[in-house]
């Protein structure tokens, strides 16, 4: 009987061949952010409009024998499905990256939020707690005008002295 042995954390694993292919999904992500962006500018729409008057043009007015797509543009349509088929998702995907950004960036301003909160609550206390102390504390003005008041309660009850 054979006793599986455990695998030992310092020592890297050994790597297992598959048929699978193996990617990096963040840089994957990364990329498709990339082609997304591009997607979304006025350059592409314009390469891509050059791209289909240049593809046009020569299928109607270059000499039969060098015309790949005729009149009907069946492969330029085929082509440009398949752009656009690629494209969505590369769209969704990326706008599934920008979400989970958002819910992170989220998530960090409302902790902040939260410890803002905490720490002007926590101010107001303390100021709270000053005032208080503060009017038990007797002042310089409270001082002179209490001597000030004893001084004058003396003269009165005796004028003579």
């Amino acid at each position: 009987m054979t006793t599986r042995q455990m695998p030992r954390l310092d020592q890297p694993r050994e790597i297992r061949r598959t048929l699978v292919p193996h990617y990096d999904p963040e840089s994957f992500g990364r990329l498709s952010e990339r082609i997304a962006r591009f997607l979304g500018t006025a350059r592409f729409l314009v390469y891509l409009t050059v791209f289909i008057a240049v593809w046009m043009t020569w299928n109607m007015f270059a000499p039969a024998s060098l015309q790949f797509d005729p009149y009907p543009f069946i492969f330029l349509t085929l082509i440009l499905s398949i752009q656009a088929s690629y494209a969505a998702p590369l769209i969704l995907l990326a706008q599934n990256r920008q979400d989970d950004r958002d819910r992170v960036q989220y998530e960090q301003d409302r902790a902040q939020s939260e410890r803002t909160i905490a720490d002007t609550e926590y101010l107001t206390r303390e100021i709270a707690g000053l005032r208080v102390a503060l009017s038990e504390v007797v002042t310089r003005d409270f001082l002179r005008s209490e001597l000030q008041q004893a001084l004058k309660d003396r003269d009165t009850k005796d004028p003579a002295a």
